[in-house]
């Protein structure tokens, strides 16, 4: 019996772990709190610790059941999704939040083989609403929503 079922899965969850420390060194340094009254380091070390749980699991996952082959890469989808991030990130400050989180959802989209506008565009507008709804209201972030290309500020 192969000590590793489903290769994909242990590497994954390998790559997940090593991360999650990476990540919680690099978070060690800031004052943690209590869950009550939480430091800078708090949301950081409970993500870190997550990452790392998941990746113990799918390592698990890995070793005791096997996989299944996969086909050729999702290179649009992976392309997709690393432009919208980089559109995010790009278009928060000319154009203000609301804007850059439509416009990266909608890329999104696009990755996926079975797009189509009739169910993307309700789609986005509803993440667009639930993020505007947590992250400004919610949290109170000072963010704009929109930039200055746009009338904002």
């Amino acid at each position: 019996m192969p000590l590793l079922k489903h290769r994909t899965n242990v590497l994954c969850g390998l790559l997940f772990v090593v991360l999650a420390g990476i990540f919680a060194f690099q978070a060690s340094g800031l004052q943690i709190g209590t869950a009550s009254r939480m430091g800078p380091g708090f949301f950081p070390m409970a993500l870190s610790g997550t990452l790392a749980l998941f990746g113990v699991m799918l390592v698990g996952i890995g070793l005791r059941v096997p996989g299944q082959a996969h086909g050729t890469f999702a290179w649009r989808g992976f392309v997709m999704l690393v432009l919208a991030v980089v559109t995010f990130a790009a278009a928060m400050r000319p154009f203000g939040f609301l804007p850059a989180v439509a416009a990266s959802v909608l890329l999104a989209f696009l990755g996926s083989h079975r797009f189509s506008w009739r169910a993307a565009v309700p789609l986005a507008a509803g993440f667009t609403l639930f993020s505007w709804l947590v992250f400004i209201k919610g949290l109170g972030l000072p963010i704009p929503l929109l930039g200055p290309w746009l009338g904002g500020y």
